[in-house]
């Protein structure tokens, strides 16, 4: 049975998630612990738990900054380089 502070969301994910273990051939008090577990974990996660899972928080802190570093980083080719240069490289290049 989830908890009283469970969201509506939270109940939607804890039955589908009960539901799909039962499918894998899990039995009925193994799937309602993994529901739990995957809900409450979902929850934590979010940072919606009075002791919210500092683990969960970091490794998805340390995801989106990682992900955001990428997009920093990222540059078209030959985007440093000035016009002028460009074409005396292409020059070169077709003189070959």
């Amino acid at each position: 049975m989830p908890p009283k502070a469970w969201s509506a969301k939270d109940e939607r994910q804890y039955k589908h998630v009960r539901k799909s273990e039962k499918e894998q051939g899990r039995s009925d008090d193994r799937a309602e612990e993994i529901a739990a577990a995957t809900v409450n974990k979902q929850r934590a996660k979010e940072g919606r738990t009075k002791t919210a899972s500092k683990k969960a928080a970091k490794k998805s802190t340390k995801k989106a900054s990682k992900a955001s570093s990428r997009k920093r980083t990222t540059k078209k080719a030959g985007a440093s380089r000035p016009a002028k240069k460009k074409a005396a490289g292409r020059r070169k290049a077709s003189s070959r």
